[in-house]
């Protein structure tokens, strides 16, 4: 496989950072669920999974309208979390690519923010199109670029002016690629789907200062947290200085409203 030392650096990653990823983006990443739940059609009878369920809020928000839900997910402390959390879901330890379920088993498959954690995002829409029943949805959702995404936007911006982006983290699918709506559409068809779409959803980022993105990005995920850790301490230290002036345009009585919209993608079994 092309990303193996990607997937095991991710595996590794997810296992360390869970009470810290709560902190920073629980809040943060539940603000699709409505919409992601709504181009599910999720309600009572439809049986759903949620596929890199994290700490299972997805799972729980699906059975508070009436339908039923398992949920996989690759880090066993994430896992444990979350069975902690909402005993009343069906918890197993799998990846996207191989997951435990017979044929066409459900009638709705949600990945919440997993397709940029996969390392065969292909592969992971092939096994939700197999546990689906005919007539059955997916939906995923994926940051917007950072353009839109304004608290990926402003760190990066800083990381190429003051640091090195490029730190020799292992080869790794792009981090934005389903930010681009038309992208999502053709990964969706070209996996079998019918009747694929993309939007954007609107998220805001509540932050209280004196903590910035930079927080959340250094301590709340993987990827961009590693690349932030390999900084010099210069310039990590310019880094944070220029976030710091970037992040007074959004402030508002102490704390930070920062946009940080996803697109949102689905599409209909055939």
């Amino acid at each position: 496989m092309e990303f193996d030392e990607f997937a095991a650096f991710e595996k590794n990653g997810w296992e360390h950072v869970v009470p810290s990823y709560e902190d920073y983006f629980g809040r943060l990443t539940v603000q699709s669920h409505p919409a992601l739940l709504d181009a599910l059609s999720v309600g009572p009878g439809i049986r759903m999974l949620d596929v890199a369920a994290g700490p299972g809020n997805l799972a729980a928000a699906a059975i508070e309208r009436g339908a039923t839900a398992a949920a996989v997910d690759f880090s066993a402390s994430m896992i444990a979390h979350a069975r902690q959390l909402h005993p009343e879901i069906e918890f197993q330890l799998a990846g996207a690519e191989h997951l435990p379920f017979g044929d066409e088993s459900f009638d709705a498959v949600g990945i919440n923010f997993g397709m940029l954690h996969f390392p065969e995002p292909e592969r992971a829409l092939d096994e939700a199109a197999r546990v689906l029943r005919q007539g059955g949805r997916v939906a995923f959702t994926a940051w917007a670029v950072p353009e839109r995404a304004v608290g990926f936007g402003m760190v990066l911006d800083a990381v190429r002016l003051h640091g090195k982006p490029d730190v020799g983290l292992p080869p790794a699918p792009p981090f934005f690629r389903f930010g681009d709506p038309d992208e999502c559409v053709r990964v969706l068809t070209e996996a079998g789907f019918a009747d694929a779409r993309a939007d954007e959803v609107e998220q805001t980022w509540h932050l209280v200062l004196p903590e910035t993105p930079l927080d959340g990005l250094m301590h709340g995920g993987v990827r961009m947290a590693a690349m932030l850790r390999a900084q010099s301490k210069s310039a990590l230290a310019a880094i944070e200085q220029e976030v710091r002036a970037r992040v007074k345009a959004y402030a508002q009585h102490g704390e930070l409203l920062v946009p940080m919209p996803c697109v949102l993608a689905c599409a209909t079994k055939r």
